[in-house]
């Protein structure tokens, strides 16, 4: 029987990988493969160089799932930087943004990163990022919008005439 090739398989070989990535179950799937390979005798980094993974990371599902069996193998909470805004900030934050900065005493009639990295800097004393500001409106459901600039020495008939949305 002639074998079997699958062409360009360097390309498929990277979106397949990416597949497993899209997903929490298909990642624990991708795990339980390289537990599999490993109890059959292949080493980590022979299981590392097959599945397109560190061999620190294969050897890190071995010892996981050797210490708490296939719960090791699931998505758990990652670990990282703890949070600078409690749930007191956000809720702070939300009364804010449904105010003007004008009426907080910040300059502008409309809320930016920029504004609000201010405003969160004079309430709680934190420094944040402008992006990071910015992530706060999407995760409050705000979002961002931009005055329209007004053309100077326009006449505001003639530019009524011209709006899609006019009704005229």
């Amino acid at each position: 029987m002639k074998p079997l090739t699958i062409a360009d398989s360097a390309t498929i070989i990277l979106g397949l990988q990416d597949e497993i990535r899209r997903s929490e179950e298909s990642r624990y799937d991708h795990r339980l493969h390289g537990v599999l390979l490993v109890a059959h005798g292949m080493t980590c980094p022979e299981v590392a160089a097959l599945l397109g993974d560190a061999p620190r990371t294969v050897e890190y599902w071995i010892r996981g799932f050797e210490e708490k069996g296939l719960a090791a193998l699931r998505e758990g909470e990652r670990s990282g930087r703890p949070r600078r805004l409690s749930e007191k900030h956000l809720r702070g934050i939300n009364a804010a943004l449904r105010r003007m900065p004008r009426e907080l005493g910040l300059s502008g009639n409309l809320w930016d990163g920029k504004t609000l990295a201010a405003w969160i800097e004079r309430e709680y004393g934190m420094d944040l990022g402008v992006r990071q500001c910015q992530r706060v409106f999407r995760q409050l459901g705000f979002r961002l919008r931009k005055p329209r600039p007004a053309i100077a020495q326009a006449d505001p008939e003639r530019q009524k005439a011209h709006k899609k949305n006019s009704k005229g």
